[in-house]
């Protein structure tokens, strides 16, 4: 995309894409509770949008309303309260949020929100902070944020902020989202999680000796994820993204994929989109 001039008058409209799993093992567990991952992400076409304003008077406004999140709790208001904090910046902002991608669904929508909106405040408040600041400010925000301020396909480690950069195939994802969604500590916590996956070195790493270690507990308690990934899985390599409730399957061409989407039952929110190496907004920060 052409990034837009940052002209502290105007409102800027920017994307805050999806993510995707293409495998999550846990390797093990932190004294502290914490989960130890082996994951490699990958950025999609697609996600929601983030419209921001900056503010004199310091104050920090969510502009539209996103059903059960209250904006205290928002990750996109507490984004930019980090970087006032951390910065010291005297200025505020007006923040829209226009959700497309489902909450609790694993493609990484709330921090995905809050990494755009770190990534340009730091532009529009003229703070410059270096991209491993920002994303140490986002890891206090959520363990996906990181990645989507790294801005490229990663392979990642530890509770996913270590992170390499990665090739991975073009791909275009046939996307189911079953009409449920997946409260990720709740699914941490359950005993029969696998927590010993054999440590992988990232060169190593193919779609057809990993899996997600998560996917066979939330199958087993949210029967409309294990209908789709059975459907799914009729057609390609189907997987959960990380802790649900979405499910994928790659496919080389549009075409396969949009006739693969095609073929879903009816009702099912599917869609298709494309597989991305760079974040949209990966050239305004360092």
């Amino acid at each position: 995309m052409t990034l837009p001039e940052l002209d502290p008058a105007l409102a800027l409209r920017l994307p805050a894409p999806a993510k995707i799993n293409l495998f999550l093992h846990i390797v093990g567990r932190r004294p502290d509770g914490y989960h130890l991952l082996q994951t490699a992400f990958r950025l999609l076409d697609w996600g929601d949008e983030i419209t921001l304003a900056r503010r004199d008077d310091g104050v920090i406004v969510r502009t539209t309303d996103v059903p059960g999140v209250p904006p205290e709790s928002d990750l996109v208001v507490r984004a930019a309260r980090a970087l006032q904090a951390a910065t010291g910046s005297p200025f505020g902002a007006d923040i829209g949020v226009l959700k497309r991608i489902p909450m609790g669904g694993g493609l990484g929508g709330g921090s995905s929100d809050a990494a755009t909106v770190l990534i340009a405040l730091n532009r529009l408040w003229g703070c410059d902070l270096s991209r491993p600041r920002l994303q140490e400010i986002g890891l206090k925000l959520g363990a996906d944020v990181p990645f989507f301020i790294f801005g490229e396909t990663a392979f990642a480690e530890g509770v996913g902020e270590d992170l390499q950069s990665m090739s991975v195939p073009p791909a275009w994802y046939v996307m189911v989202a079953p009409d449920v969604a997946v409260p990720t500590a709740e699914i941490f916590s359950e005993k029969g999680l696998t927590r010993d996956s054999e440590i992988l070195i990232m060169r190593a790493f193919a779609m057809h000796t990993t899996r997600n270690d998560m996917q066979a507990t939330v199958c087993k308690k949210f029967p409309e994820v294990a209908e789709a990934l059975s459907w799914l899985s009729l057609y390609g390599a189907a997987r959960m993204s990380g802790s649900g409730a979405c499910i994928f399957a790659p496919f080389d061409s549009k075409e396969k994929a949009e006739q693969v989407a095609g073929l879903a039952p009816q009702g099912w929110k599917v869609w298709v989109a494309e597989g991305l190496d760079r974040h949209p907004l990966k050239a305004w920060v360092v």
